[in-house]
């Protein structure tokens, strides 16, 4: 319970209050930093406005001024996160109808954003590229998350005993905190947990890498640990080679183009085969 509440109290107080009761020990605190924020914006937008003079008119001038700051899938975000709190003050008669309703999501005209990649050529340059000879570092993160598409939080939550060598398998099912620090976290979501099958040459490299570590202690972690560090180094790799230069994010998203690719080629190729061969169901 919110305690005692009043709809001449403030909107920015009590949804205050609702992130508090409702949502702090019940989510990831990275999900719980962006109620925080979204609390900070309504300090900024309306920070006099009460409950009971929170109606459709007021909230949609409240949603268009953070849309002159914010991309309309942001803003469709904000909405969102301010939906539960507003419909328990319903709930509760402190509103008397749902200002939500037929809200008009607006925004900024997005930037033109564009994900680059590399090409295959580019991509065996850059993995050959790599200082894999010295021990655990940055190149090594590299070579994992091209590998396999992972996440950068997933990758340096890996640790040996993730790997199955015998069977090619790495299994992913952890995150690392290295925005907050407190280790170890659950993925992402659960479809987010799998096992992923590696080639026998990353068989190989990894095996000889991680003997004598700790089989249940992050392989990449020692101290802090920053994403913008491993950017850095990739953007410097790719700079030396004269490639375009591509994020961690972008490097797991060259796996999955890739990837998809294949899978593609292989679909392609077997409808062929299929119309071609009686013997092969075709595919309805």
């Amino acid at each position: 319970m919110l305690g005692t509440v009043k709809d001449t109290d403030l909107f920015c107080d009590y949804y205050a209050k609702w992130i508090a009761v409702y949502k702090k020990g019940a989510i990831r605190k990275v999900t719980l930093d962006k109620y925080y924020m979204t609390h900070s914006w309504l300090v900024k937008l309306i920070p006099t406005l009460k409950i009971c003079e929170l109606n459709r008119l007021t909230y949609q001038q409240l949603l268009n001024g953070y849309a002159e700051y914010h991309e309309k899938q942001t803003t469709m975000d904000f909405h969102h996160q301010l939906k539960g709190a507003i419909l328990d003050a319903v709930d509760e008669g402190l509103i008397e109808r749902d200002p939500t309703r037929k809200a008009i999501i607006k925004g900024k005209t997005p930037s033109v954003k564009k994900i680059k990649y590399l090409n295959q050529f580019e991509l065996h340059r850059l993995l050959t590229s790599l200082d894999l000879k010295s021990g655990v570092n940055w190149d090594w993160l590299i070579l994992l998350v091209a590998k396999t598409g992972m996440r950068f939080s997933e990758a340096i939550a890996i640790t040996p005993g993730d790997f199955d060598f015998s069977h090619q398998i790495l299994s992913i099912n952890k995150t690392w905190d290295y925005k907050g620090g407190t280790g170890f976290l659950p993925t992402k979501n659960k479809s987010s947990v799998r096992k992923i099958q590696i080639d026998w040459q990353t068989v190989i490299q990894f095996s000889e890498l991680v003997k004598g570590l700790p089989e249940d202690k992050p392989i990449f972690v020692d101290g802090l640990i920053y994403n913008s560090t491993a950017n850095a180094v990739l953007s410097r790799h790719c700079k030396k080679l004269d490639i375009p230069v591509i994020s961690m994010h972008g490097l797991r998203h060259q796996y999955v183009k890739y990837t998809t690719k294949k899978f593609s080629d292989f679909f392609e190729k077997f409808c062929r085969v299929s119309v071609s061969n009686p013997y092969i169901p075709h595919l309805q």
